[in-house]
């Protein structure tokens, strides 16, 4: 049966999507903002600046000084946060039902009238504090490069999704002012927006506060970049290997898949958690507690819209355990999981754990708002919140086979093997 959280929409005349979903059991209202704009939409040479507004937006705008943005709703006793991937930014708070309109004006001041306080001093500034977050977070954290380094192997050269969503060191130094107010004015628009409230209001209540703080935004087309085809299947398993300073050696074994929102994505992400997103399976068991080869496995499928999505598998290798021994190990539950397809108890494994984490993540009003506008920008779907478990739940073990074979096969990888050893990087071909 369908879930039924209530979903009103409108649009401005701006082209601002806006989406309410009523909820009184506390009185909080969340406001969750994404923009058509991550590393995706970076021209070559001009990488990292889609992060790199993620904090420009929080250093004053208009009529708001640096910092304000922060203390003004935390002293209301909100919280508020960030984040930018490959296909958008987002922008986030919640805070109690009578703060709503101070955070509306805080956000469409900056969501239309930031580049006045976007100066050099500025732009310097929190270019050096991105450069130390990518020090810290991918270059000196161990396996911190992992999904760049899985990107940059799925992905071919030149596609929107090959470089980091972080950027190049060398194309944050290059970013001029004018580069950086021409990003803004290109992407920051209402008709390549969505804002979505959660919470203590009602949809006519929502839709009137934000006509009042959004409505006199300028109206603008947004720059259209049509995704590309589908990419097929990786050949030929290409790999990078990392001789690091790392706890353990690690193997991370990744795999273009289809884009997110169809059916056949949906089978891949089945078949991952089959494989190793769950405690129940195959790897885990064979790996993990029978043949003591790895201390732990995972698995994630990442879906995206621009012509593939990205699948991988992750293994820490036991400390006595030859990592070419638990590769081939993996492999060969690859071509047997291709062969045989899920057991009807790992299909139900897989839906009975995907319903959890989505009732989770709709019960609380923060990840709610966030999954709305997520399909809203990305898929035109506000009510796929709704309908979600629907699609899982048709799945059959015939289409998780069918996918394996195609999309999850040995010859399919892209492996990044992190190893403790003192033996210099190497690239090629398995």
């Amino acid at each position: 049966m369908s879930l039924d959280y209530p979903i009103a929409t409108r649009t401005l005349s701006n082209g601002l999507r806006v989406v309410v979903s009523r909820d009184h059991t506390v009185p909080t209202v969340t406001v969750n903002i994404w923009v058509g704009v991550g590393s995706r939409h970076e021209r070559p040479g001009s990488t990292g600046l889609a992060h790199l507004f993620e904090h420009l937006m929080f250093q004053g705008s208009a009529n708001v000084a640096e910092g304000e943005h922060f203390t003004l709703l935390m002293e209301q006793g909100g919280t508020l946060n960030a984040t930018t991937w490959f296909d958008r930014t987002n922008y986030f708070e919640t805070v109690p039902t009578g703060a709503l309109e101070l955070a509306l004006w805080l956000e469409a001041d900056r969501h239309g009238r930031l580049l006045e306080a976007v100066t050099q001093a500025n732009l310097d500034n929190q270019r050096d504090v991105v450069k130390e977050e990518k020090r810290q977070r991918y270059d000196n954290q161990p396996y911190g490069t992992a999904i760049a380094d899985l990107g940059a192997l799925v992905f071919p050269e030149g596609h929107p999704y090959h470089h980091p969503t972080i950027g190049s060191m060398e194309d944050l130094d290059a970013a001029t002012l004018e580069d950086v107010h021409a990003f803004y004015r290109r992407h920051y628009s209402p008709a390549n927006s969505v804002l979505t409230l959660v919470g203590d209001i009602s949809p006519e209540a929502g839709f009137a506060v934000v006509e009042r703080y959004f409505g006199d935004l300028p109206a603008q087309p947004p720059t259209a970049q049509e995704p590309l085809p589908q990419l097929p299947p990786l050949q030929a398993a290409p790999r990078r290997e990392r001789a690091e300073d790392v706890p353990n050696d690690r193997l991370y074994l990744g795999f273009r898949l289809p884009v997110a929102h169809t059916p056949e994505f949906l089978a891949c992400a089945v078949a991952l958690d089959a494989l190793g997103s769950l405690t129940t399976s195959r790897l885990y068991r064979r790996l993990v507690r029978v043949e003591e080869l790895a201390t732990s496995v995972s698995g994630a499928s990442l879906g995206l819209v621009d012509g593939a999505s990205l699948g991988f598998l992750g293994v820490d290798v036991a400390e006595s355990a030859d990592p070419h021994a638990v590769e081939l190990a993996v492999c060969a539950e690859l071509e047997r999981f291709a062969a045989e397809g899920p057991t009807d108890v790992e299909l139900e494994s897989s839906l009975a754990d995907t319903e959890r984490s989505w009732l989770e993540a709709l019960a609380g009003h923060q990840e709610r708002a966030d999954l709305i506008s997520h399909y809203t920008l990305l898929h035109d779907d506000p009510g796929h919140i709704n309908t979600y478990l629907d699609g899982v739940r048709q799945v059959t073990a015939a289409q998780v086979r069918e996918a394996a074979a195609r999309w999850l096969t040995p010859d399919a990888r892209a492996t990044v093997a992190f190893t403790a050893a003192a033996d210099e990087p190497t690239e090629g071909v398995a």
